[in-house]
């Protein structure tokens, strides 16, 4: 039986870094969980959505949280939200392929 699959959401912003651009540690972030061959990743304009087991998924976003550390921030904000269905299985695409069956026009 294959492992139950949770999708998470989570954005990290270092502060104090002397700079307003955050994308190099964005692409650091994305280099740490592109790693994880149990998570699967996509990037959006506000943070990154995640999907594989819950374990794996926490240890990924406390990986992606030491990031910006690592790289000379003093001050990490870091935020996740976690889709946890129990019911059926839960998958990125099924949440978009739900939403475009009931309202095709929509922009994914």
């Amino acid at each position: 039986m294959e492992e139950r699959k949770i999708v998470a959401e989570v954005s990290v912003v270092p502060l104090g870094t002397g700079s307003a651009s955050v994308s190099e540690y964005v692409a650091a972030c994305i280099d740490a969980v592109s790693r994880r061959k149990n998570i699967s990743y996509r990037l959006n304009p506000m943070g990154t959505v995640l999907e594989g087991p819950l374990e794996e998924i926490m240890e990924a976003v406390k990986e992606m949280h030491e990031v910006p550390f690592s790289k000379g921030a003093m001050r990490v904000v870091t935020t996740l939200k976690i889709d946890d269905r129990r019911d059926k299985p839960l998958t990125m695409q099924g949440k978009l392929d739900r939403v475009k069956k009931i309202k095709p026009d929509v922009k994914i």
